[in-house]
């Protein structure tokens, strides 16, 4: 009896592990990554080579959908985007962004 309880553990896991392969791991959430969008003037000034200048031109520039518009709208080379690539991000705005006037719904007919 015992020969055929290891066998059925067997049977068991093997069935299990294509479940398990199929699993993919959450990625880990970005630690320490400054939001493009919502990172303060001094917080922007912490990363190598953004000094007062290039945090006034990324705050003006906002709202960011990817973090390689840095380099798309030239406010930094990209020698310095491959620098602080891996230190921001770009989330989307929660809101539109002001002057936009929001998109009309058309009137219900009754």
């Amino acid at each position: 009896m015992g020969r055929v309880t290891s066998l059925i553990a067997l049977a068991m896991l093997a069935l299990a592990s294509p479940c398990a392969a199929q699993t993919r791991p959450v990625p880990a959430p970005a630690v320490n990554q400054l939001d493009l969008n919502t990172a303060s003037h001094d917080d922007l000034m912490t990363l190598d080579g953004i000094g007062e200048v290039r945090a006034d031109a990324i705050i003006r520039a906002r709202p960011f959908r990817a973090k390689t518009e840095l380099v798309e709208r030239r406010l930094i080379p990209e020698a310095l985007y491959d620098k602080i690539s891996d230190k921001v991000i770009a989330r989307p705005p929660a809101t539109p962004p002001p002057g936009r006037p929001p998109t009309p719904t058309p009137p219900k007919r009754s």
